[in-house]
């Protein structure tokens, strides 16, 4: 299973493109609303979550990947949110993969688990990234971990978490499936 934490306050489009090409990939995975079941984004997109922060402190499956969207507000909640940043920690002790995009990088990155690894996210952010080696590239994968800059890398980084578990080849298929490349 994949989680993805959506905070009110994030990136509409670093959630919902990298989820639309998540599930078409047929990758297990919801989304779960850390301030309730209707997510508000930052430019006033709102949806639903499958899941709430409470239900999947009730029930959360066997994970394999956390996926973090950014916007500034929305990052600054999971990085103040005890279970998010505790699950992300977990995750990440257990080998399991950690994506993030925008600002939050800097999640992993205040948690300290971006020593020694190539990131990315939105410039200004850097300074959150703890320990990291800055790249320049749009998505980076470092083993586990996987960072994207920003809105306009969303698709490629939904990609990268599909290339992550289905490999490079058939991630390259649903690229060209939407016409990417």
């Amino acid at each position: 299973m994949i989680y993805m934490f959506c905070a009110d306050g994030l990136e509409e489009v670093e959630a919902l493109a990298a989820l639309d090409v998540i599930r078409r990939a047929g990758l297990d995975i919801k989304t779960v609303g850390v301030d309730g079941k209707e997510v508000h984004g930052a430019h006033g997109i709102t949806f639903f979550a499958d899941i709430t922060l409470k239900e999947f402190e009730k029930k959360a499956e066997k994970c394999e990947c956390v996926i973090l969207p950014g916007g500034g507000v929305g990052t600054e909640t999971l990085s103040g949110n005890e279970t998010v940043c505790n699950f992300v920690k977990k995750i990440n002790a257990g080998g399991g993969t950690v994506a993030a995009i925008c600002a939050a990088p800097s999640v992993p990155g205040r948690l300290g688990l971006l020593e020694g690894k190539t990131a990315v996210c939105y410039p200004g952010f850097e300074k959150y990234l703890f320990g990291a080696k800055i790249g320049n590239e749009k998505v980076v994968v470092d083993g586990n971990i996987i960072t994207a800059r920003g809105m306009g890398c969303a698709i490629e980084f939904g990609l990268a978490v599909v290339g992550a578990f289905k490999g490079a080849a058939y991630a390259e298929k649903i690229g060209k499936s939407i016409m990417l490349y």
